[in-house]
């Protein structure tokens, strides 16, 4: 867990060094329509949450997958892929039916991830380049969307919700694994994680604490219509 101790240690002071750079007014163009975080936004110190032996030990894919309902057939994607952990796994559980689309807003890591497709023969994953404020996923197109121990690592999550939306297909969720703490510390407090969904269109229809996986989960699906950016209002916490 030497990602998560770096996180405890160099989170708080980076974090709110980035929060000040938003309160500045160094945000990208394409978000400023949005309201800004009224939190800490995490830095991303590396893209492994734990070792992949580690995680398989206490089952975390597959407990997060059943909670999901995941499926054969199923389209998903998985924001901030980062090596892979959950493309691999939810590859082999959406079959050869199936499709998986994983993101990340770092070239570099997509290039390995692109290796490591290629390598193990992921024919139903296809790679997409993100953004800070934007998925750049294509419309009605998800029965998954999985955030996975990154979301308090979005910049921009009112923006980026927003964009997110139109990706689901009916009936389709968003579903959020992460650590019930301030976000400064790599994590966010739940009532904070609601607030934030709430604002931009969606709500819970599930939460369970996965304490194996050292996270809560929670299940997100869209409200009937999303508000316009400038009808928005910051939800506050998360210090």
């Amino acid at each position: 867990m030497r990602a998560r101790a770096a996180a405890l240690t160099a989170g708080p002071m980076l974090a709110l060094l980035l929060l000040a750079a938003c309160d500045n007014g160094d945000r990208v163009e394409s978000a400023r329509k949005f309201p800004p975080a009224d939190r800490p936004v995490a830095p991303t110190v590396s893209t492994k949450w734990s070792t992949e032996e580690a995680r398989d030990r206490v089952r975390e894919a597959e407990q997060i997958m059943d909670a999901a309902a995941v499926a054969p057939g199923m389209t998903v994607a998985d924001i901030g892929a980062g090596d892979g952990y959950y493309t691999v796994r939810l590859a082999q559980r959406v079959g050869a039916r199936g499709r998986v689309l994983a993101q990340d807003i770092q070239p570099k890591v997509i290039e390995r991830l692109a290796d490591r497709v290629a390598r193990e023969r992921l024919d139903n994953v296809s790679l997409k380049l993100g953004a800070v404020d934007d998925p750049r996923l294509p419309p009605n197109s998800f029965d998954r969307v999985f955030l996975v121990h990154m979301y308090h690592e979005i910049g921009e999550p009112y923006a980026f919700l927003w964009r997110l939306y139109p990706a689901l297909r009916a009936g389709g969720e968003v579903i959020v694994v992460d650590s019930d703490r301030p976000t400064a510390q790599h994590g966010i407090p739940l009532r904070l994680l609601i607030c934030e969904f709430e604002t931009v269109g969606y709500r819970l229809v599930a939460f369970s604490e996965k304490k194996d996986v050292g996270a809560y989960f929670a299940r997100f699906t869209r409200k009937d219509r999303r508000p316009e950016p400038e009808a928005m209002t910051a939800c506050k916490g998360g210090q």
